[in-house]
């Protein structure tokens, strides 16, 4: 299930911005500060009483007819209002009802989402008493807060997770393959979906998605079910969305939540750009089964050393998915397009694969004794047992005697070790680092 999307809305200067920082906090989760692994400003995740959503900026709504940067600003906000399932209005206490407040609720009141509104710089019990004329805005209770000093805070996020919409149990078979193809704008995702469907003879259905207008395809390839979820689909706006780079990425994100496979699809004729290791990045960080597609590989003009080249230039990018399989496909021509579903069936069996306690520890007895742990201070690490505790990803715990003891360096030569052992290939694997005192 994809996590809610929230937009903070509202006219310029109300203090959009701080609150969306206030409410970000310390909590944007970073896996691993490797190159590619990182979070726009513009939306970031975050989570309230066990409730995980998205959150948007966006640039402050006025209405000026003539201002050609104002309509654009106003129209990103209209995108980020079409994504939300949730919206903030934020207006200003200091200032009252402007008319651009009330242009901001016309279209709020377009939209038909649940509004929750937020009156901002309410700091001292006189601006808290005059909330009341917020009321004539028409989104019931206004609530009082100050992104600058964090008050009220909680109790606008307690009312905007009463819209959050109902959690919906995938209706997919465990043993189905959901597989998203992520990627930035004009890569070919939705022509490799084509080609892919157009291949299949057995195409079970399409069915509505859990996500809102998003339709998954079923289809079926030697006693295999898949499910592509669909990440480019055209909705209202069509490919004004694809244009917007940071809509772009938020379906990505939608999309990865709900995959068990995520095909990360690059354009051979554009090479790699850093919104591609971007969109990789949150695929790795959520811990999802990857392969790394490059599309309209028939175009590209070739040597004998192309593919060579190309293939390191990926390694040398995405280094933080050293795992990752590639494919250099073509969804005009249908090069290698046969191989897709059969690579992301060989990786998902990997992002699903369990060891044995007994191999384990057999496998880090052995790495210890190779290349003896660290010591720090004249005390040693000792890796006492390690255990496999889930799969989607494979995460190990190991128990030690002084987890400062663990340094970056040997938790990867171990997560090697371990890879030499299993392939895993085309998935990350999560290492936890405890005490042996800790359950």
């Amino acid at each position: 299930m994809a996590n809610p999307v929230v937009a903070i809305v509202g006219r310029p200067n109300v203090g959009k911005s701080t609150l969306f920082n206030r409410i970000v906090g310390e909590r944007i989760s970073i896996v691993e500060d490797v190159a590619g692994v990182t979070r726009d400003r513009i939306y970031s995740s975050s989570e309230w009483l066990d409730h995980p959503f998205h959150l948007i900026d966006t640039g402050g709504i006025a209405y000026d007819d003539q201002d050609v940067f104002l309509q654009q600003i106003r129209y990103q906000a209209e995108l980020a209002i079409d994504e939300a399932d949730v919206i903030i209005l934020v207006v200003d206490a200091t200032a009252g009802i402007t008319a651009d407040d009330e242009e901001v609720a016309k279209m709020l009141f377009r939209s038909k989402k649940p509004v929750v509104l937020a009156v901002n710089k309410a700091d001292n019990p006189t601006r808290m008493n005059e909330l009341y004329e917020f009321y004539s805005l028409g989104f019931g209770e206004p609530i009082g807060i100050s992104s600058a000093h964090g008050l009220g805070i909680g109790d606008l996020l307690d009312e905007v997770i009463k819209h959050f919409p109902e959690t919906k149990e995938e209706e997919y078979d465990e043993d189905v393959i959901r597989v998203s193809f992520i990627g930035r704008p004009n890569v070919g995702k939705s022509s490799l979906v084509n080609a892919i469907l157009g291949e299949q003879r057995v195409i079970v259905s399409d069915v509505a998605g859990t996500t809102r207008d998003a339709i998954d395809t079923q289809l079926t390839r030697e006693g295999q079910d898949f499910v592509i979820i669909d990440t480019a689909g055209v909705r209202k706006r069509g490919k004004v969305y694809e244009s917007t780079e940071k809509y772009s990425v938020l379906r990505a994100l939608r999309a990865i939540e709900r995959s068990d496979v995520c095909l990360v699809v690059i354009n051979a004729e554009e090479g790699i750009i850093e919104q591609d290791k971007k969109i990789a990045g949150y695929s790795h960080e959520a811990g999802r089964a990857a392969i790394i597609v490059v599309n309209k590989w028939d175009v590209l003009a070739k040597d004998d050393k192309t593919f060579q080249t190309f293939t390191q230039s990926i390694r040398d990018h995405f280094q933080f998915m050293s795992y990752a399989p590639i494919l250099f496909v073509s969804a005009n021509t249908k090069q290698r397009i046969q191989q897709i579903l059969p690579k992301v069936q060989e990786v998902a069996e990997q992002h699903a694969m369990r060891v044995s306690t007994s191999v384990l520890n057999d496998i880090i007895q052995e790495a210890t004794t190779v290349t003896p742990p660290p010591t720090d201070k004249g005390r040693r690490l000792r890796i006492n047992y390690a255990t496999q505790v889930s799969v989607k990803p494979p995460t190990f715990v190991l128990f030690v005697n002084d987890v400062e003891l663990m340094h970056f360096s040997y938790r990867r030569y171990l997560e090697n070790k371990i890879r030499e052992a299993f392939p895993f290939e085309g998935t990350p694997l999560r290492m936890i680092v405890r005490n042996k005192a800790e359950d």
